[in-house]
């Protein structure tokens, strides 16, 4: 299931907002990364955006050959360090990959720091899931 549909990219304006308003963060160099879990229908467990900063890479050639690489990079690698690690829930996870570096490195790199992202993005998800659990209704 080496795919990545179009119902796994995160589109909505609505959902993007709501994302980068009550969602949490971490830096991950050269990522940062915003999540949010949200009691919304799905197909797929996640949605995830990749931005790549204008202000950085100025020719549109660069910007899209680095959301190539990370897109690849997640794709190949979602199944058994995402999924397989994120809590079975009825949530959907919502996910921004943001490439924050200053130069554009080889495919291995983008690889490694992905998969890195990946098992700091399950250890918050676990804690926030403990967290949500210890609380009284």
């Amino acid at each position: 299931m080496n795919t990545f549909n179009k119902e796994e990219r995160l589109c909505s304006r609505k959902l993007i907002d709501l994302l980068f308003k009550d969602g949490s963060s971490f830096l991950l160099y050269p990522y940062r990364v915003s999540y949010l879990l949200t009691a919304t229908s799905h197909q797929f467990p996640v949605q995830v955006v990749i931005n790549v900063s204008k202000k950085r890479f100025k020719k549109a050639v660069d910007r899209n050959r680095i959301k190539r690489l990370t897109r690849e990079a997640y794709r190949l690698q979602k199944q058994k360090d995402l999924y397989a690690l994120i809590p079975e829930s009825e949530k959907l996870l919502l996910l921004s990959v943001q490439f924050i570096g200053k130069k554009i490195y080889d495919y291995s790199f983008f690889e490694k720091k992905l998969s890195g992202v990946f098992k700091k993005l399950t250890t918050e998800l676990q804690v926030k899931m403990t967290q949500e659990n210890d609380q009284p209704s």
